[in-house]
């Protein structure tokens, strides 16, 4: 029983100890870790806030009409350029019954007056020329035939202008006439002909007729988290990307930060400026949806590596070099710049020199 007992301790002895050798074994066949390199290169690091927005016309301009009524004619589409003072549309007069009432008793009393000062008038002037009455005392009645004169004008050109929005004293100049008042391209023509439009009052804006603009100024408006409004200032770049157009970066100059932030989706953003630099015959169109990237810092051909490779111990940052192949040594390095990506290297490193990347291995 006892050898029994001796030679199966001696077995499991023997069997652990083989499986401890087999393990060792393939443990030494398994294939070593080899890790990725990457060199330095020289690039441009820019850091940079980012807002969001669209590009629009320094100045738009609404028209108006000066007299409510019906659109007679539209002389003007989108799309058109325009001088100051063209003609954009003509409005019919759609008058008031009550007002013309008004206006044509208004006329009838000024018929009636004149018809008395004129009487008054021939029956004092030949008592003037028989020297009945003085001079003082028939100026009176000349005065009187005058006053009735300029009264009965004016009533007649009260009811034509409440009747077609004009007279023939000013012409072209009347209200129904509805010109530009800035130079630019019609963006926006909202009504049509026939119809109907009300002039700004206290208690409307009125109807827009046409919307113009100066497309040759463009600005690019939007929002800036709160986070980042306090690192901006006034004259800073931004480097603007067009969703409509594709592969082509636009350059605009910081010209304005709102001093009030406004809620938006649970954050606080502040509205900024800036003015566009377009070059010579290119065209943007109103309202082209924009991201801009705000350059807060730039440094031009500098070395840098991913931020990726860096590893931190304490205060210090540093990168594994390899010294021979797949070798590796730490080495301590000074940063720079990051623009969350990339990383200027300012000391420690050379361009030819091969780095671990820690994250990237080579599949065997």
């Amino acid at each position: 029983m006892r050898s029994a007992l001796i030679v199966t301790t001696i077995v499991l002895l023997l069997a652990g100890c083989v499986g401890v050798l087999y393990y060792l074994y393939t443990k030494n066949q398994e294939e070593p870790i080899v890790y990725k390199t990457e060199k330095p290169e020289v690039r441009t690091i820019i850091k940079k806030a980012v807002a969001t927005g669209s590009v629009i016309p320094r100045k738009e301009v609404e028209i108006k009409p000066q007299v409510s009524g019906l659109i007679k004619k539209l002389y003007v589409e989108e799309g058109d350029i325009i001088k100051k003072g063209d003609l954009i549309a003509q409005i019919e007069i759609v008058p008031d019954m009550v007002s013309m009432n008004n206006a044509e008793n208004r006329v009838n009393r000024a018929k009636i007056s004149l018809d008395n000062a004129q009487k008054d008038f021939n029956r004092n002037e030949p008592l003037l020329k028989d020297g009945v009455i003085s001079a003082a005392d028939f100026q009176v009645f000349e005065l009187a035939i005058k006053n009735a004169k300029e009264e009965l004008q004016a009533a007649r050109d009260n009811l034509e202008l409440i009747r077609k929005g004009s007279t023939k004293k000013y012409g072209s100049r009347g209200n129904t006439n509805v010109r530009a008042t800035i130079a630019g391209m019609v963006l926006a023509v909202p009504i049509e002909e026939g119809n109907s439009v009300i002039e700004a009052n206290t208690f409307n804006d009125g109807t827009t007729i046409a919307s113009i603009a100066n497309m040759n100024e463009m600005i690019f408006e939007g929002l800036v988290d709160e986070s980042e409004v306090g690192k901006i200032k006034q004259g800073m770049d931004l480097i603007l990307t067009i969703g409509a157009i594709e592969n082509e970066e636009f350059h605009a100059k910081l010209e304005h930060i709102a001093p009030k932030g406004v809620e938006e989706n649970g954050a606080i953003q502040f509205t900024i400026k800036a003015a566009l630099e377009l070059k010579e015959d290119q065209f943007i169109r109103a309202n082209y949806s924009a991201n801009a990237d705000i350059v807060l810092d730039r440094e031009d051909s500098v070395l840098s590596i991913p931020e990726s490779l860096l590893v931190f111990e304490g205060d210090s940052t540093f990168v594994e070099i390899e010294k021979s192949e797949q070798k590796f040594e730490k080495t301590f390095i000074e940063t720079g710049l990051s623009d969350g990506i990339h990383i200027q290297v300012v000391r420690g490193l050379k361009q030819e020199t091969n780095i671990k990347n820690p994250n990237a291995i080579i599949e065997s």
